[in-house]
């Protein structure tokens, strides 16, 4: 038996949780997670997410959600996240900071720790995202073999640098905040699942699920612009990591895109 851990990708407005709330279901029935985890930091139309928002995905069975470097986009954010158990904002922010930016999920008896951190580069300076995960996969690797990292960041270097800096140590390390999923899916030499990026769930033909004329027009003019997520046809992306009951360290990883203009999906 492997402990199964799907990854949603960030969720994009009220078409990325429609696409969460028809196709999770689908996904649990043919995969059997033993734990579900989303990005949820564009959730709430493109910018932070409501606690509204926030039980919606856990009813359709989300086990925790991560943010990034829109979770204080909706001010009402401050009001919820000190209780939240099972929503984590990146580690990496100042201390003292509201939230937390590790969480432990559990199921029976597996237990999975979720490490949230945000990169640097071309993003606000935040803590060394490095320096913090050291502190955090120390901390969880006395409690569980079974520890994942989303690292919400924009470069891709900068997220390699994460999945090789971390082999060995933890289960997987996925990217998110680019939106769009990557082919580059591996097991690094020491049993950790990399994947760049896992793309996003929402609009599939928007750009980075925002309004593709709002985006064009910016640009194009380099004047303000304001993004609105976009309509038409959506999409679902997700990855899967299976992981030995033991060790904890990735045996097979797998990509899911679903997209309402091409189904992949019975």
């Amino acid at each position: 038996m492997r402990v199964k851990l799907l990854f949603l990708g960030d969720i994009c407005g009220s078409s990325g949780r429609d696409m969460v709330k028809e196709y999770l279901p689908r996904l649990k029935r043919k995969f059997d997670p033993t734990f579900i985890i989303a990005n949820g930091e564009n959730s709430a139309n493109g910018r932070g997410i409501t606690q509204k928002i926030a039980r919606e995905l856990y009813d359709v069975g989300v086990h925790g959600i991560t943010l990034g470097n829109h979770t204080w986009d909706n001010k009402e954010i401050f009001d919820f996240i000190d209780q939240e158990t099972k929503m984590i904002r990146p580690a990496n922010f100042p201390e003292g900071t509201p939230g937390n930016g590790i969480m432990y999920v559990k199921n029976g008896s597996q237990e999975l720790a979720v490490i949230n951190l945000q990169g640097r580069t071309f993003l606000p300076p935040l803590d060394c995202p490095f320096l913090t995960a050291d502190k955090l996969v120390e901390q969880a690797r006395k409690r569980t073999p079974y520890i994942f990292v989303d690292f919400h960041a924009e470069v891709t270097s900068e997220k390699q640098a994460m999945g090789w800096y971390l082999d060995g140590r933890v289960s997987a390390v996925v990217g998110t905040h680019t939106h769009v999923q990557t082919g580059d899916e591996r097991i690094l030499p020491n049993g950790t699942g990399y994947l760049t990026d896992a793309g996003m769930c929402g609009p599939s033909d928007g750009i980075l699920g925002m309004d593709r004329e709002a985006v064009l027009k910016k640009f194009l003019t380099q004047l303000p612009v304001r993004f609105e997520v976009a309509g038409g046809p959506t999409q679902l992306n997700a990855v899967l990591y299976q992981l030995d009951k033991g060790t904890g360290k990735t045996v097979k990883i797998e990509r899911i895109r679903i997209d309402t203009s091409h189904p992949l999906m019975e």
